[in-house]
């Protein structure tokens, strides 16, 4: 509870509510003002919602509230009985019924907005079956079609928001690809141009095209072959890795035996029954007071100052009472009370060092778990990926502990930074608070002592107080630590003697080992030094070799290249003498019909059409330039005409008003369209 109403206090104090409250404020907040935070909140999510509440009744904010939950899909208690109490302290504004919806809508208030804006849309009308003619079923229909389109239009617009792609790129890479595709689609024009005219055109683009087909299929042998390689190389140091596991297996199972797996097997036993029949219990029941605790003082209303003070009364009391019992009993100091005591406070250091072991045990075995999770997933992204892992046995158990001790520090660290963090802002508010009170306190407490005549009584008894706790607390530390450098000594003693005696053999066993270890290092060095001499030469050697060839192969490409080009320029060079020779054949011969098919002749022929449509256009030239001037004069004749029929049709048109006017009407004979007798008006 205390979380939920932390959250909400520091949503509510953020843009753009900045209601400025506190944990002590926000919880004395009367109904009304709650549901009208809760309005509040409502409608930034919705702007519909923003309205004052003391301005309808209580019905209408409650069906409005009701209404937008359901659109915005809040789900209440789901039997009957659950959902009219929701109804009913939604409609008092009781605080187990307004703070869950709070925090709900503060968690998730982008995903409302989203949502409340599509209900705009989305939500249909409710139509009354008697209403449902032919025509407002057609129209329904439609309105049902518009909602689905509209559902897909915004698909689509959240799909191009994802995509990351926009108009403007698009676009643009439309436009380099069509040009692309222009420059490819004139080059294949050019070369087709430039084939065309070479014999023997069929055979040589299809030994083109299966050379082309030929390099592809070696490339992707090649690039299979690459991953062959690569596929022998995991699967050998998944081997070796593999290896090295079986023989890290078979050296922790060699110094194994029944008696010993009995007894790791007894005192596992014996821990988890620990853990299971003392510690667990005892923090559940912790947990349970805790509680319990809150939920007491969530059920009990807010305590004004006059409550608060006589609080602190009987805590002060209390601790008196406590003081007086400590000194009574330190002035006592029975010996038997004390041998008794020596025995409790042993007692007590091996339950604490049992719980702190416990807890220890606990801890690993989450970290161990966490631990074993994140393997797990680790390993299900890597088989995902087709990938494989590359670090040795050795090496991988380094990076293992290495990273599981990082880790460890750092969720300790996380954890007590959240903690802190969390438990500062409440304690300063706290802090601040109690020290108001704690000096109002004091000066009326001085006030009672001067009035009483023992000034300073309270100082005295503090530091009185504070002597004897420091005192109790020095003689517990002395205890312990007495007890724990005991302890230590013996087991140090005792550990020492039986490593001593267990690594005997083992060092008489080594010394050989050792020995040998030495030879047949300094054997592999040498090995290894004759093996990278060797390797070194072949690979110098392979790159020169590479080189050479490639250069070879650049320079029969670069001859087979300057061999086509000469041999085509060969062709063009031979088609063009060929077309000169016959033009030269045919400007010769005798014969008209040869003549006539000659280039000189068709070209003579086209400029001489030429030259005589020029001299027509010249002629029609001079003829336009000559009738420009008149002509210009005799249509600005036709529009001084023109302007002088519309203004005697508009004089004509200002007699015939101003006759009816004056009732002096002329006498006109009309025909059968209505039209003046006398058309002598309208001549020039």
């Amino acid at each position: 509870m205390s979380e939920q109403l932390k959250f909400i206090v520091q949503e509510l104090n953020k843009e753009p509510f900045n209601k400025n409250y506190n944990l002590i404020s926000f919880d004395s907040l009367a109904p009304e003002s709650l549901l009208q935070t809760l309005n509040d909140v409502l409608a930034d999510i919705d702007p519909k919602n923003k309205i004052d509440i003391r301005e309808e009744s209580a019905d209408q904010t409650t069906v409005r509230l009701m209404e937008t939950l359901r659109i915005l899909k809040y789900r209440p208690p789901t039997d009957s009985s659950n959902v009219s109490a929701f109804r009913q302290g939604l409609v008092q504004g009781n605080k187990p019924v307004v703070y869950p919806i709070l925090e709900w809508l503060l968690q998730n208030k982008s995903d409302l907005k989203k949502r409340a804006y599509l209900a705009r849309y989305l939500v249909k009308l409710s139509i009354p079956p008697e209403f449902m003619d032919e025509q407002m079923s057609e129209l329904y229909q439609q309105y049902e079609m518009y909602i689905e389109e509209f559902k897909e239009l915004h698909k689509q617009m959240e799909q191009l928001k994802n995509s990351g792609f926009s108009t403007q790129e698009i676009r643009k890479d439309i436009a380099n690809m069509e040009e692309e595709k222009e420059q490819l689609n004139r080059r294949v024009e050019r070369l087709k141009r430039k084939v065309e005219s070479q014999p023997n055109t069929g055979p040589m683009l299809a030994i083109a095209r299966n050379l082309r087909l030929e390099r592809d299929k070696e490339q992707k042998i090649a690039q299979q072959k690459l991953d062959q390689k690569n596929a022998l190389l995991h699967t050998q140091q998944r081997h070796q890795r593999l290896q090295q596991q079986l023989k890290d297996l078979q050296q922790a199972s060699m110094g194994a035996t029944p008696e010993g797996l009995l007894e790791r097997l007894e005192e596992e036993t014996r821990v988890n029954a620990y853990m299971v029949r003392e510690k667990l219990p005892k923090e559940i029941a912790m947990k349970r007071k805790v509680t319990q605790d809150l939920q007491k003082v969530v059920l009990e209303p807010a305590m004004g100052q006059a409550e608060l003070d006589e609080l602190n009364g009987k805590i002060r009391d209390m601790n008196t009472e406590i003081n007086q019992l400590i000194e009574k009993r330190m002035r006592s100091n029975d010996p038997i009370d004390d041998k008794l005591a020596l025995f409790r406070q042993q007692a007590a250091i091996i339950t604490r060092k049992k719980e702190v072991a416990a807890e220890n045990l606990r801890d690993a075995r989450d970290e161990l778990a966490r631990t074993e999770q994140e393997l797990r997933e680790k390993r299900d992204i890597l088989k995902e990926h087709d990938g494989e892992e590359v670090l040795k046995g050795d090496e991988f158990k380094r990076y293992v502990n290495k990273l599981r001790g990082k880790s460890t520090v750092y969720k300790k660290k996380r954890q007590e930074l959240a903690e802190i963090r969390a438990e500062h802002g409440v304690l300063s508010r706290t802090e601040e608070i109690l020290k108001t009170r704690d000096n109002a306190i004091i000066q009326q407490l001085s006030a009672v002592e001067a009035k009483k005549g023992v000034s300073g009584y309270r100082d005295t008894q503090e530091e009185l107080e504070k002597v004897s706790s420091v005192k109790s607390e020095m003689d517990d530390v002395k205890g312990r630590t007495l007890e724990d450098i005991s302890e230590m000594v013996t087991k140090l003693v005792t550990k020492i003697s039986e490593k001593k005696s267990a690594l005997a053999p083992v060092i008489k066993e080594l010394r050989p080992l050792r020995q040998q270890c030495q030879e047949i290092t300094q054997e592999h060095e040498e090995k290894k030094h004759i093996y990278d001499t060797t390797a070194a030469g072949l690979e110098s050697n392979r790159s020169k070799l590479e080189q050479e060839v490639r250069g070879y192969r650049e320079e029969v490409t670069a001859e087979e290249s300057r061999y086509h080009y000469l041999h085509c320029m060969k062709q063009i060079l031979e088609n063009q003498h060929q077309k000169i020779a016959d033009e030269m054949k045919s400007y010769t011969s005798s014969d008209p019909q040869e003549r006539k098919k000659a280039f000189r002749e068709i070209y003579t022929k086209k400029i001489q059409e030429q030259e005589n449509l020029g001299k027509g256009l010249r002629e029609k030239q001079k003829y336009v330039r000559e009738s420009h001037g008149p002509n210009m004069r005799q249509m600005k004749m036709w529009k001084d005409v023109r302007r002088l029929l519309e203004m005697k049709h508009s004089c004509w048109d200002q007699v015939k008003v101003n006759e009816g006017m004056s009732g002096n009407v002329s006498t006109y004979g009309q025909d059968g369209g209505g039209a003046p007798q006398d058309t002598n008006v309208f001549t020039l």
